[in-house]
């Protein structure tokens, strides 16, 4: 040690540096003692073979101490660009001897040290003398692109429904905000539409949260339900609050069509409650009611011409008693089966039109053209309303509303005698037969049900209530005479 002592005097008063003794008060002789002091503590980290070498201090190719401030400052600005183009040439080369690579130097900072922080570098901590370098391997771009910040709302929508990791903080206008909720409405999967509602509960004001809520049911269902789960009971009820305010008010303004005496107005401001806040079902009926009234202006307009000009029989036949416009949709379509029943689907006043175009189901059609046809005493059209051919060409009577109904509404709109009677006799159910044929004097279907069931009792006390020397009694009493001889 004593040797290693003296060659380190001989070093430093044989270098280039000035010498330097005890009473010197330069500051750099205080930096060069620190130096070496931070240098030398680092020994125990740094792996270095050449024990020769531990005692003394390294000089860099500037000539200013190994550790120094100034040394430092400049190391650390291109030990990365220093050390890469050293491996580089030397794997080029194909060498991986101790010597191909340069000699490692501390990297460490030594402001950091007395900071109480190390920087250690890579070629501080590695050992170049058996280490083998190889590229780094980088992930894959489809990794990378789990994260990006590139999807849109319909494929992170889907990435979500495959539980991959996609972060919604990137849609920061309401217009994007709001295309995801769509997207995730559209989706069907609640946990992507409750995952988005958490994102727009914390991200958007409660009013705009809530007024966008209100056009989107199922999204407002979702949320309703996951602040019941959550118990955050105030925010549930200033949702439902506004909610239904909101409903009301918008009740409040399309009520305001009562009051447009003008039909054109009316119809402009129906147009107008068109795109009002309600849910699908009700604008779904608003959309109807519009175009019900312009149907209506339409159908007014020309009939009045026909009636004012007297071409259509049917008019003078049947004058109209008031106008078309503004009334219901059944008093529509009655109005156009007693009026336009023979009209082709493809105007607007043809009761099949109306059909299809407000989707009437068949049973209210079937009501409402029985009740027009019988009105005006069309039998033809009647039948042929009930009358359907199967694929064999074989043709048969059914009502969707039931043929005791189809009675009661013949009955009602005075129909013969005989009419009736063909349609009680298709009244399935045996009692409700005999109770319509006996209320509205349809003896013969009376008659005839006696006689299937083989009842004379009933059939001889029917006939107390037939006029005598009718056809009806003559029928009676030929059917009681066959059972008689049928017994014996």
């Amino acid at each position: 040690m004593s040797r290693a002592r003296a060659d380190e005097e001989e070093y430093w008063h044989s270098s280039k540096f000035r010498a330097f003794t005890f009473d010197d008060e330069d500051d750099e002789l205080s930096q060069l003692k620190e130096s070496k002091r931070a240098v030398n503590s680092l020994r125990d980290i740094v792996d270095d073979d050449d024990d020769d070498d531990d005692d003394l201090e390294r000089v860099s190719w500037s000539g200013e101490p190994v550790g120094s401030i100034s040394w430092s400052i400049k190391e650390t600005a291109s030990s990365s660009t220093s050390s890469l183009e050293g491996r580089d040439s030397s794997l080029q080369k194909g060498s991986s001897s101790y010597a191909a690579f340069p000699k490692q130097v501390s990297s460490y900072s030594l402001s950091s040290l007395f900071k109480g922080e190390f920087c250690l570098s890579l070629s501080a901590l590695s050992d170049t003398g058996v280490k083998n370098y190889t590229p780094e391997l980088r992930r894959p771009k489809a990794e990378y692109k789990d994260y990006s910040s590139d999807w849109s709302p319909k494929d992170t929508v889907r990435r979500m429904q495959r539980g991959k990791v996609c972060s919604l903080e990137r849609f920061r206008s309401l217009q994007d905000k709001l295309v995801l909720l769509d997207e995730a409405v559209a989706g069907h999967d609640g946990n992507v539409i409750t995952a988005v509602l958490i994102f727009l509960k914390r991200t958007l004001r409660r009013e705009i949260l809530f007024q966008e809520l209100a056009v989107r049911q199922v999204a407002l269902c979702h949320l309703i339900h996951f602040l019941k789960e959550t118990g955050e009971q105030k925010l549930l009820l200033d949702l439902l609050r506004l909610c239904f305010f909101s409903l009301s008010l918008q009740l409040s303004q399309y009520r305001e069509h009562l009051n447009i005496q003008d039909v054109e107005k009316r119809r402009e401001f129906l147009k107008g409650c068109i795109g009002l806040p309600f849910s699908a079902e009700d604008t779904s009926h608003i959309q109807d009611h519009y175009t019900l009234l312009e149907r209506q202006i339409i159908i007014e307009a020309n009939d009045r011409h026909l009636e004012t000009a007297g071409q259509s029989e049917i008019f003078r036949k049947y004058p109209r008693k008031a106008s078309i416009l503004n009334m219901p949709l059944v008093t529509t379509l009655f109005y156009s089966c007693f009026y336009h029943y023979t009209e082709a689907e493809g105007t607007f006043s043809s009761p099949t039109n109306l059909k299809k175009t407000f989707k009437i189901p068949d049973k209210q059609y079937v009501l409402t053209a029985l009740a027009a046809r019988a009105k005006l005493r069309a039998w033809d059209d009647v039948d042929a309303l009930f009358t359907t051919k199967n694929w064999l060409g074989y043709t048969k009577k059914k009502a969707p509303i039931g043929f005791h109904r189809v009675v009661e509404i013949l009955q009602r709109n005075n129909a013969p005698v005989q009419v009736l009677q063909e349609y009680v006799r298709l009244v399935e159910d045996v009692e409700t037969r005999l109770n319509l044929a006996t209320k509205y004097k349809c003896h013969d279907v009376v008659i005839e049900t006696y006689r299937d069931l083989k009842d004379r009792i009933q059939l001889t006390a029917y006939k107390c209530k037939v006029e005598r020397g009718s056809a009806e009694e003559d029928k009676i009493n030929s059917i009681l005479n066959n059972m008689v001889r049928n017994t014996y």
